[in-house]
């Protein structure tokens, strides 16, 4: 019986590695094309550590990086292209190729349901509201249960969580693990913490990640952002700085989408809010809106409303998605964390 199970326990870690495979190929690859180990070195130092990787960045990028000549930069392109099939897909291997993204449910059934199993991997949610709405919240409560196994086969795994607005508070995920019961320690052991303080900081930790999440392939499931925007409303100021704010912002975007769809993570970032001088001209109902404009508004692949409800309840609505209705639901804010609403 043992060595049954001994069996079964190897065929699932080698269907496990398959996976992962198909996930992502190695830039170390690139050696049997004739690109060199030094070059390669290079590469991954700027963060592009998967085939993927090279075909996500650009030529002027790759030409940026310290020792990569136009040549090479070309021997590298035509490499990662003979690797990757450049082609198209059918919807129907698509489809196939969509069975590997999981949910993380987020601690409340109702918002479970509500975004359609919780939040998705290889995309990136944005949460937006005032103050006080239960957006930090939110991020905590997931720090903990993105460890849990869930639904359809996912394991669990590790979070990283990047922190601008110096939110982070290690022991509200004691609390929150005692409501799963889990160990206080080995949750808070699970989660990676960086503070970023200006927005070239936050843009340069995403390097940092991607190198994480290659080296400890497959082991991080979420990444989390809170809030996206804190540093880039302090680094850059009025009219004049806007179009560089939103150039950096869409860099940093695009960053995320792709270590999201690289690795196969779920992204969660948070967003403020700012009043709407002209909603008043067109008598819109609520004069507040999420801020970081269109770039962040196309950027986020489903975007959460939150506002407050009565006492500890809080109302969450979908704003935009791709694939989810309008709608809402409604959560409560717990010592345990984000959980249903009592009737």
């Amino acid at each position: 019986m043992m060595l049954e199970s001994a069996d079964q326990v190897v065929e699932e870690s080698v269907v496990a590695e398959d996976d992962e495979e198909s996930l992502f190929q190695d830039i170390d690859m690139l050696q049997n094309h004739g690109i060199n180990v030094a070059d390669i070195k290079k590469l991954k130092q700027a963060g592009i550590c998967t085939i993927k990787g090279v075909q996500m960045t650009t030529r002027k990028k790759l030409c940026n990086i310290k020792g990569i000549s136009e040549a090479k930069m070309e021997k590298i392109k035509e490499a990662a292209n003979k690797l990757i099939d450049p082609g198209f897909l059918t919807a129907l291997e698509y489809a196939d190729k969509r069975k590997q993204c999981f949910h993380i449910t987020t601690g409340s059934q109702e918002l479970d349901k509500l975004i359609g199993g919780g939040i998705e991997s290889m995309a990136i949610t944005e949460a937006f509201g005032e103050f006080r709405t239960g957006k930090t919240q939110l991020s905590h409560t997931l720090c903990v249960t993105a460890q849990l196994p869930g639904a359809n086969g996912y394991t669990g795994g590790k979070v990283v969580f990047i922190d601008t607005e110096n939110t982070f508070r290690p022991d509200r995920l004691r609390d929150i693990a005692d409501r799963f019961n889990l160990d206080q320690s080995a949750v808070l052991d699970n989660v990676l913490y960086a503070r970023a303080y200006t927005s070239e900081h936050q843009y340069e930790l995403m390097d940092y990640v991607a190198a994480k999440f290659y080296e400890e392939s497959g082991v991080f499931k979420l990444l989390i952002v809170d809030s996206i925007m804190a540093l880039f409303r302090v680094d850059f100021s009025g009219r004049g700085e806007l179009a560089d704010r939103q150039q950096k912002l869409a860099q940093m975007l695009s960053r995320l989408q792709k270590i999201a769809e690289e690795y196969n993570v779920a992204v969660f970032i948070t967003n403020q809010m700012t009043a709407d001088p002209g909603a008043a001209m067109t008598f819109t109902v609520d004069p507040k809106k999420p801020i970081g404009g269109n770039i962040l508004a196309h950027a986020s692949t489903t975007r959460l409303s939150l506002r407050k409800g009565r006492g500890e309840t809080r109302i969450c609505k979908i704003y935009d998605s791709p694939d989810r209705p309008e709608s809402e639901a409604t959560f409560a804010i717990t010592p345990g964390g984000i959980n249903d609403a009592k009737e």
